[in-house]
């Protein structure tokens, strides 16, 4: 008989066929198990604690799975799609991780009966066109111009956040804010929230006094301590070069042969600070905001023209500033031109809170770029609040983006999943049943609402099933406080559309995506023992304790 023949190196672990595939669908499971109590509005919180000793306490999905340290490939997948998810659409975090492993856990049972993998996936993916297409017919238009209906829109979501207390103040913040920023250029609408609706936390006070600055607000001080702090309808200019002599970028020698010489070159540095001094001068600003350092010098020569400056401030903020108040940002000051002066802004003063001072330009005319205040008690929930009202304003930009709604609280899965139901029938051969089961798999959002707030999911559940199947009750779903079922439309609990298709798409994906390996190969490193010469028993035994 002929030895096996050894391809792999030794130190590498492989799985394959049915065992790597079922390993995958267990792995998914598991990171599904770990968020499932964070969905509703009775979700549960989790702990947890960084390497570095940092503590995060939240029930956003994607901030829980980042801080999770794991090994399984097929999980590091599914913590990938959770970050897409929040990157894309900004909300629906939990809801993708779940329904990704319900839809892999659906497909165990095809596996152990000898079907093939390939026909689950096509049976899957024409399970996702049908109901990306049924979602756009239930779905309903949505007037972005009725702040009321915004509003309700926002509230689902924060309805499951930590911040649901402060759900007027926190629909208003988001709704204010993607306001400011929107952008409409050539019939496109742009919302850069992440660029230019900068949250800035501030310990201290109480969350009530959080609010959307019509400017923006920096943790800087004017350089010099007899700068004005504050001033009404200020010239703004805007530089992204240093207002101090330019030093050589590597090693400079300089060989002096006469005292007048050295003398010389202070003269030429100070004449040089002089001359950017009087470009900036004679536009006559108010205030000069720049990237890089002022020297001393610099400082003299503006605070005698009474020119309040700020130094080293952030790429972001300095582009930010420029959006509110209309200013450019100069990279030479001989290029300055009258055009370049930010005149926007009401008013710039500079305020002591706490300790630290912070730099507020505000009342600007039509700014399209503004700061959110946060105040809290501590740190760690200001960005539990920074985390929700992120959500927040991701989503009202989805609606403003895409104005389609579908129906809360497990309305939308259970319709569809209804749908899928009838369609199935028209499924010719044995691909019914994996895509009559995805059906099933969708039923998994309204069975962990109710088991989050301590219902009963069977007779809840079932219930639910017999509203769906009359005529005219798709908005029905599952109240996430009480655990019964009432009309979303009444409880005015909505979800955009594009959060919704999004989940679907991507958890249906993911789920096909796994489904696909059949093989498993994990190298590990070369260990060191390798190249070294054999150590005595006791200290190879100690080495291996302190690994």
């Amino acid at each position: 008989m002929q030895a096996p023949v050894l391809v792999l190196s030794q130190n590498t672990k492989r799985e394959s066929g049915k065992k790597a595939q079922l390993g995958n669908i267990q792995a998914a499971k598991n990171i599904s198990e770990v968020i499932q109590t964070c969905l509703g509005p009775r979700a549960m919180l989790k702990m947890l604690m960084d390497p570095m000793g940092g503590v995060v306490m939240t029930n956003d999905g994607n901030a829980i799975l980042r801080e999770i340290q794991v090994q399984h490939p097929a999980a590091k997948s599914m913590i990938e799609i959770s970050r897409t998810q929040d990157e894309e659409v900004g909300d629906g975090t939990t809801s993708v991780i779940i329904l990704a492993g319900e839809v892999l856990s659906i497909a165990e049972t095809f596996l152990e009966q000898q079907m093939h993998p390939t026909v689950i996936i096509s049976a899957y993916r024409l399970a996702l066109d049908d109901i990306v297409e049924a979602a756009r017919k239930i779905s309903t238009p949505v007037d972005i111009n009725d702040s009321e209906t915004l509003g309700s829109i926002i509230g689902t979501t924060i309805g499951t956040k930590f911040i649901k207390q402060w759900s007027d103040l926190a629909c208003r913040i988001a709704i204010d804010a993607v306001n400011i920023v929107k952008i409409e250029e050539n019939g496109r609408l742009e919302i850069d929230i992440k660029r230019y609706a900068k949250v800035e936390k501030v310990p201290g006070g109480t969350i009530e006094e959080s609010e959307v600055l019509q400017g923006v607000m920096l943790n800087k001080d004017v350089t010099h301590a007899k700068m004005r702090r504050r001033i009404e309808n200020p010239r703004i200019i805007l530089l992204d070069c240093n207002l101090e002599y330019k030093k050589g970028e590597s090693q400079t020698n300089i060989e002096i042969t006469k005292e007048e010489d050295f003398t010389r070159i202070l003269q030429l540095e100070e004449e040089y600070i002089e001359r950017i001094c009087r470009d900036i001068i004679a536009f006559k600003p108010d205030l000069v905001i720049t990237e890089k350092g002022v020297s001393d010098l610099a400082q003299h020569f503006l605070l005698k023209s009474n020119i309040s400056v700020i130094r080293r401030v952030r790429k972001s903020d300095n582009n930010r500033i420029a959006r509110a108040c209309g200013a450019t940002i100069a990279n030479r000051t001989d290029e300055l031109q009258e055009s370049d002066v930010g005149i926007r802004c009401g008013l710039f003063e500079v305020t002591k809170i706490g300790d630290e001072y912070f730099t507020f330009l505000t009342r600007c005319k039509d700014p399209k770029a503004c700061t959110i205040v946060l105040r809290g008690a501590s740190k760690d929930i200001l960005n539990e609040v920074e985390r929700n009202l992120q959500d927040a304003m991701q989503v009202a930009r989805n609606v403003l983006v895409d104005p389609y709604l579908l129906p809360g609280g497990g309305a939308a899965e259970m319709a569809l999943a209804h749908i899928l139901n009838e369609k199935a029938q028209s499924v010719a051969g044995i691909q019914q049943w994996p895509y009559r089961a995805i059906s099933k798999a969708l039923e998994v959002i309204p069975r962990t609402l109710i088991r989050n707030c301590g219902g009963n999911p069977i007779r809840v559940l079932t219930a639910l099933r017999a509203k769906h199947a009359s005529e005219g009750n798709s908005s029905w779903g599952v109240d996430g406080n009480k655990g019964t079922i009432c009309d979303m439309k009444e409880l005015k609990v909505w979800d955009p559309l594009s959060v919704k298709l999004q989940t679907f798409k991507t958890a249906i994906e993911t789920a096909v995506l796994l489904l696909r390996i059949d093989d498993i190969v994990s190298g590990s490193k070369k260990s060191k023992d390798n190249d070294q010469p054999q150590q005595p028993a006791a200290a190879t035994d100690e080495a291996s304790a302190m690994d």
